[in-house]
């Protein structure tokens, strides 16, 4: 039983590591942690319990890094986090309650729209055009980080995807919009860890393996976005949204068919 328990340990390390990676950069690690935790025949509240608290080192170790060079709008962002803190814990109270299955189609639709626009909109979060935030432009990101916050901790996969989207709507670059979309998934993962803590539904050995992955992928990600710049973090975007879709679309049809 030990020996199984360090073998699986060390599959989560590996799939922490490549998710930290990819949801450091523009979000969607999810994709790959989530399915790796239910490899190991959780029950699915605690495959999501422990999943968020590897997210949680991840998150926190990419929002360090855009911090510290200077990649995050702290004036804008620390007005959107009550709000993604409480759409988060709203999400996870209703997750161990309700399976999210008829959220995926209305999911797959988002994504597909959001890549389509990137894609034919080829100078769009190319530069940054952000010079402040009006009343109304606050109001709306806020619904928006209490919606995906929600969504987080609901379901969790492609929520850095749809912020970093939301945040280029703002006016910002992809780069800066990853940063500030990494702070606001840092609190919504703490947000909704609390919960499945508070509810016992976590597996701490498990859990920390995978952060320990996090952690190297989230370092390693982060300083290769902030060092290649908007192009890359746009490049890697497309990639994830195309991977994703796949997967969803394939699952959707697996299971009604």
């Amino acid at each position: 039983m030990i020996e199984g328990d360090i073998a699986i340990a060390g599959i989560l390390l590996l799939a922490g590591a490549l998710a930290g990676f990819v949801d450091s950069i523009v979000g969607g690690g999810g994709l790959i942690s989530v399915p790796a935790f239910f490899l190991t025949n959780l029950p699915p509240s605690f495959a999501l319990g422990s999943n968020k608290l590897a997210s949680v080192f991840g998150a926190l170790t990419a929002s360090i890094a855009y911090a510290r060079s200077g990649m995050v709008e702290w004036s804008l962002v620390k007005k959107l986090l009550p709000a993604t803190f409480i759409g988060s814990i709203l999400g996870t109270f209703l997750v161990v309650s309700i399976p999210p299955l008829y959220l995926k189609p209305i999911i797959i639709v988002l994504l597909v729209s959001v890549l389509i626009f990137v894609i034919f909109k080829k100078d769009w979060g190319a530069v940054s055009t952000y010079v402040g935030a009006s009343r109304k432009k606050i109001v709306f990101l806020a619904l928006g980080a209490l919606t995906l916050g929600f969504y987080d901790g609901f379901v969790g996969p492609g929520t850095g995807t749809f912020l970093i989207f939301m945040f280029i709507y703002g006016g910002f670059n992809f780069l800066f919009a990853s940063g500030n979309a990494k702070i606001l998934n840092f609190m919504s993962n703490v947000a909704s860890l609390i919960i499945f803590i508070s509810m016992g539904h976590v597996n701490y050995l498990y859990g920390l393996s995978a952060a320990v992955g996090q952690i190297i992928g989230a370092n390693f990600g982060a300083r290769l976005a902030i060092r290649k710049g908007a192009g890359l973090v746009r490049f890697v975007f497309i990639t994830t949204t195309v991977c994703m879709l796949s997967k969803m679309i394939y699952d959707y049809l697996i299971t009604h068919w």
